[in-house]
């Protein structure tokens, strides 16, 4: 009789660790699983990024984290002069929002449909890019020889080097948007500035953007060949914020707290000019003076706000010469729903 004492405890024994361990696997679909805890964003340089320098100064992902109950928020904000550079950190998992010119995040885009599928949260603003030279000949594109070299921030793919093709085009012909290819090079908007009003090296030119482009302006030797507004037709959205399609699945209260940190820092750009110009200087240690910056961020051709402009002209003709292989049917195809209520183009 005492065996069967012994199997009964051994019994319930048995079945104790089964339920320990099952109650857990059975009860795991229903759990909530838990967020990210800290979020990295790379993005490009310049007042075309504002929105990222506010949020940092400022901490409204944390702030707008803590208010969806999630906790304290780590948050990275890294400078990257290439926006190759800056997809290739978000795809790799480096970063997880990335931020640079319209173009750069369409190519992103079409390439990663399918896999990574990085779409985008929203623009970050309009604004003219000037294709700058220090040589007084020069009056049009078609003034440049194999000598000259025109910087941009990513040959063939960033925002300026897009738009050059487009003026390429338009001044030599259908079919002639790679003419001045060959004389681009890839380099950061400080360093490109640096070369250029120098005078001392093969750099000619540079298509770049505020405040860099003002800042080179001020010395006498250098003019303004163009504006991207005088190419496009107007304004455009210069920069774009993006994710993976991953990241917002995985974590939406989090996706959704960034997006209203760029919505806060979007109200505080407007109303305060002269701080975001005082905080965009203390991150970037421009040696500006805030007056400037503020004149610049409030300059009547710039506006910051989320709303994809304009996206369609750089898709179309980036599907018509072959440099992005899915030509979206609509914009909103770029971008992720909470954009699509916006009035884009």
């Amino acid at each position: 009789m005492p065996l069967l004492p012994r199997l009964t405890r051994r019994a319930a024994l048995a079945m104790a660790i089964g339920l320990s361990v099952a109650v857990p696997s059975l009860l795991q679909p229903t759990m909530a699983r838990a967020e990210a805890t800290e979020v990295r964003f790379a993005r490009n340089l310049g007042l075309g990024y504002l929105q990222l320098y506010v949020m940092q100064d400022l901490g409204l992902v944390e702030k707008h984290a803590a208010a969806a109950g999630l906790g304290v928020i780590k948050t990275s904000y890294t400078a990257l002069g290439n926006p190759t550079t800056i997809t290739e950190a978000t795809l790799s998992g480096n970063a997880d929002f990335g931020a640079a010119g319209v173009p750069a995040f369409i190519i992103a885009w079409d390439k990663t449909r399918g896999n990574a599928n990085l779409r985008g949260v929203g623009a970050l603003n309009a604004q003219p890019a000037y294709l700058n030279t220090n040589r007084a000949e020069v009056k049009s594109l078609a003034d440049f020889t194999e000598k000259d070299r025109i910087v941009v921030p990513s040959v063939r793919a960033s925002y300026q080097a897009i738009v050059l093709q487009i003026a390429a085009e338009q001044a030599f012909g259908s079919g002639q948007h790679a003419r001045l290819d060959p004389l681009t090079v890839s380099l950061a908007h400080p360093d490109g500035t640096a070369a250029l009003l120098s005078g001392k090296t093969e750099i000619t030119a540079h298509f770049t953007s505020p405040p860099f482009q003002d800042q080179q302006l001020q010395d006498p030797k250098i003019h303004k060949l163009l504006s991207s507004y005088d190419v496009l037709g107007g304004p455009a959205s210069f920069s774009a914020i993006w994710t993976t399609a991953s990241f917002r699945d995985a974590n939406p209260k989090l996706y959704k707290a960034v997006l209203a940190a760029l919505e806060e820092a979007v109200a505080f750009i407007k109303a305060n000019p002269q701080e975001a110009a005082r905080i965009y200087i203390k991150i970037d240690n421009s040696k500006l003076d805030a007056d400037t910056v503020a004149k610049l961020i409030a300059h009547p051709e710039v506006s910051y706000d989320l709303t994809p402009r304009g996206i369609g002209t750089f898709t179309d003709f980036m599907g018509r010469i072959g440099t992005i292989r899915n030509k979206p049917n609509d914009w909103r195809d770029l971008f992720f729903p909470e954009a699509h209520l916006r009035a884009g183009s």
